[in-house]
């Protein structure tokens, strides 16, 4: 607490010349005073003396208390409502429950709602602060502010946070009769309160560690977008005729850069045009996977099984190529046919696509002795994921492909998938057995004699919405990878 005494003596500074004053007065008082009792004891007109004395010491103590008045230096009165630290405890009761009640009331916590919101404005001058008045009418915080320059205006990409009772709609109505056009709204989250430069340099970290995040990491730069990975050379061998520029093309709502393990990236956001900005950020990430060159994570986990033997799970790449079609050899045709739901001599062709980091990530499981025994995969597929697994005959029912299993959707889940789907057939018990252990709710689906079966992960309950002012976008998944 803060001691009264001394804030007074540090609002009231003491001053030499007030001192002084007193002194001079006190002494020239001392000396008046003995002059005329010296005047009066000896002279004839003592009387006279004495009246005239009286008369100039009311007239020096006026004086005083003028001049005391006029340079006073007290602290002024504080202003209405500030008690100025002092307590408040001489105030009326009745006063001071008023006070606190309105206090209470103008600090209580409205409760407000976080949106990201884009739309584009003419290139000229008091066009965003016209924007930004409109905002403000409307109660409106703007939290950060992107600007995305164009030929023809600037996007300007907003996070805000507004009352709850604030609509989408209504944000983008009110956007529209200040000036901006093309708007896009979208719920967000504590996330989004991370800078864009923090943000960027983090995605950039996660690729550089692993080249499987390259694709999560575009994702997340651009916002909710399809990536597909078409390669140069299809799995029959031919030309697919995918190859673009070393610079890449953008064209409107689609972006397309050059593979650096051969083919073309095609991003696709058709609800929201790409701008010159967001396509050398993505450039940029691309570039930097291709100088890094292939990377995985080095951790390595050991576990038990229960008849006591050791196995390794690990990440797995092209580089387990070798490894991984030997372990094909040793399965029986039914396993590979379980797996690949095509002609069994045609499985080897998958592992170089299926071991690309470009399209999902790969879980491996090696023996005490290096021998590979076991693969799951989590295979990026547009706006689905998608999970497989493949394990040799000799290491079945002996819980590797529920283990992989669970460790591919934890991943998932970390990347923010909504879903995952499992394609096999009805007669694999064990992959279907795999699926409900994981206490996670199901979707089955016939679809060409195939089961499909879709697992709704915890992320999909995260809450998600949209808005677009001019032709909105139906179908788009909200989800965020």
């Amino acid at each position: 607490m803060t001691d009264v005494t001394s804030s007074k003596s540090a609002r009231r500074p003491h001053h030499w010349r007030h001192d002084l004053i007193e002194l001079a007065a006190l002494f020239t008082a001392v000396v008046v005073a003995d002059t005329i009792a010296k005047t009066v004891v000896k002279g004839h007109d003592g009387p006279y003396l004495l009246v005239f004395s009286a008369i100039a010491l009311v007239a020096t103590a006026a004086f005083h208390t003028w001049w005391a008045r006029r340079h006073s230096h007290a602290s002024p009165a504080p202003p209405a409502g500030d008690t100025g630290g002092l307590p408040t405890a001489g105030l009326p009761a009745a006063a001071g429950s008023e006070r606190s009640e309105s206090r209470n009331e103008s600090t209580a916590p409205a409760e407000t709602t976080l949106w990201r919101m884009r739309t584009t404005v003419a290139d000229t001058p008091g066009s965003l602060a016209a924007l930004c008045t409109v905002l403000a009418r409307l109660g409106v915080d703007i939290l950060t502010l992107q600007t995305h320059p164009l030929g023809d205006g600037t996007v300007d990409e907003f996070l805000l946070r507004a009352p709850a009772d604030l609509s989408a709609q209504a944000l983008a109505r009110e956007t529209a009769a200040a000036g901006g056009r093309d708007t896009w709204t979208e719920r967000a989250d504590a996330h989004d309160l991370v800078d864009t430069p923090t943000r960027v340099l983090g995605l950039a970290t996660r690729t550089a560690l692993d080249a499987a995040e390259l694709p999560l990491a575009l994702r997340q730069l651009l916002g909710r977008c399809t990536l597909h990975s078409v390669p140069a050379v299809s799995l029959t061998g031919r030309p697919t005729g995918e190859q673009a520029p070393v610079e890449g093309v953008l064209e409107e709502t689609v972006m397309r850069l050059r593979d650096p393990h051969g083919g073309t990236l095609i991003i696709e956001r058709p609800y929201l045009p790409f701008t010159p900005t967001e396509f050398a950020r993505a450039r940029a990430l691309v570039e930097l996977d291709a100088r890094l060159g292939p990377r995985v994570p080095r951790s390595r986990d050991v576990l038990t099984l229960p008849e006591g033997n050791e196995i390794t799970v690990r990440r797995a790449d092209q580089r387990d190529l070798a490894a991984a079609r030997a372990m094909h050899d040793r399965c029986s045709a039914r396993t590979l046919g379980l797996r690949y739901h095509g002609p069994v001599g045609d499985a080897d062709r998958y592992l170089d696509h299926l071991l690309s980091p470009r399209f999902g990530r790969t879980l491996a499981v090696q023996t005490a002795s290096g021998r590979l025994v076991a693969l799951g995969h989590l295979l990026w597929d547009g706006d689905e994921t998608e999970v497989a697994l493949l394990v040799e005959d000799d290491w079945q029912r002996r819980g590797i492909g529920s283990e992989l299993l669970g460790r591919l959707v934890a991943m998932a889940e970390e990347t923010g998938c909504d879903s995952v789907y499992a394609v096999t057939q009805s007669s694999n018990t064990g992959m279907v057995a795999a699926m409900r252990a994981l206490n996670l709710p199901l979707d089955y689906q016939i679809e060409e004699g195939t089961l499909v079966i879709t697992a709704r992960l915890a992320s999909a309950s995260r809450p998600a919405a949209r808005t677009q002012q001019e032709q909105p976008h139906e179908g788009t998944r909200p989800a965020e990878r």
